[in-house]
């Protein structure tokens, strides 16, 4: 079988302007407006594409992941009668589909333009261990109103477990310009997951009010990191699946760097959102603008999803995709300009 040869693209429309390759459907770069009109690329990355083959440390940077993006515990689930073993590589726990998830494979680029393109992969059976064939399609297009959409589609010919999500970390001050503890931000939701030491959900759905996980209302992010709280010990800061409000696509998040005047709002129709504060960068992975190097709390990660290790939690969103079903999600990030400053 031929694979695809590796491949970048770029993208624009409106304001704003994507690279992307279809090694893991990655975006290695999103140039954003400033307040004063000075493009930023807001995604950390690297230059090459080698660069990324290289690189196990930070593998996720700007890709898709799954085929189930965030953790599953010890890598085990149950389907009917037999109970299917996944590699772990995550202290223990299955992350973001395995040794080898969909951000380690080459895609196939069905649709190009200026503004969209769209990759297809078939996932075979038993592929880092999971059953049943999977055939995932994901667009990513740019709108005239600076928006990032990704639409997702799936589909089996046996039951098996599915949650794919993007993960490009953003820092809207400029890829390897300092810290996101002071990025502004809003999540719309009134409950979030704990975690136990191996960032597992607990099955515990909490209540975010008067707790540091509230963030109702525009906060600061490193404004209640130095609280104590069993959770940011548990996260090692926040690395937590937060339950929206609402149904339907609705607006899950907005963040905004108050200096760089530039804000985003993260847009969804799944039921989760998991918030990562950047907690394991630690200043080994040099910028690709050469402006220093991806420090602590570098850049965050808003994850549209299902629930973190869903298959093994009955009473979570059911993550199971059956050959009758397809699996769809949609995803937008809208760039828009933040008036406020500090």
């Amino acid at each position: 079988m031929n694979r695809p040869a590796i491949e970048t693209h770029r993208l624009s429309a409106g304001d704003l302007e994507l690279l992307v390759t279809n090694f893991g459907c990655r975006v290695m770069q999103l140039w954003v407006p400033d307040r004063e009109g000075t493009p930023r690329d807001v995604v950390l990355g690297y230059n090459r594409i080698e660069e990324y083959l290289d690189n196990r440390e930070e593998r996720f940077l700007g890709a898709v992941c799954g085929r189930f993006a965030n953790r599953i515990a010890g890598g085990r689930f149950r389907i009917g009668e037999h109970t299917y073993q996944l590699p772990t590589n995550d202290n223990g726990q299955t992350l973001h589909g395995g040794v080898k998830g969909l951000d380690s494979v080459v895609w196939e680029i069905r649709e190009r333009s200026q503004h969209r393109i769209c990759f297809h992969y078939l996932s075979e059976e038993g592929e880092e261990g999971f059953p049943g064939n999977l055939s995932i399609d994901v667009c990513y297009e740019l709108t005239p109103d600076n928006s990032f959409l990704i639409d997702y589609r799936a589909t089996t010919d046996r039951t098996t477990p599915v949650n794919l999500t993007h993960h490009s970390f953003f820092n809207l001050r400029g890829e390897g310009c300092g810290t996101i503890n002071d990025h502004i931000l809003t999540i719309h939701a009134d409950r979030f997951l704990p975690i136990d030491r191996r960032a597992i959900p607990t099955g515990q759905i909490a209540e975010v009010e008067g707790t540091p996980f509230d963030f109702r209302t525009p906060r600061r992010i490193g404004e209640r990191l130095d609280v104590p709280h069993a959770q940011l010990e548990a996260g090692h800061g926040y690395d937590h699946c937060w339950v929206l409000n609402g149904e339907g696509f609705r607006r899950a998040a907005e963040v905004a760097a108050p200096d760089s005047g530039i804000a985003m709002e993260v847009w969804t129709d799944q039921p989760g959102m998991q918030f990562y504060g950047g907690n394991f960068f630690d200043g080994r992975t040099p910028a690709k603008s050469g402006r220093g190097r991806y420090d602590f709390r570098g850049a965050l990660a808003l994850e549209t999803q299902l629930f973190p290790d869903a298959p093994n939690q009955p009473h979570f969103p059911d993550p199971f995709l059956t050959p009758e079903r397809c699996y769809t999600h949609r995803c937008l990030y809208r760039f828009t300009r933040c008036d406020r400053r500090e």
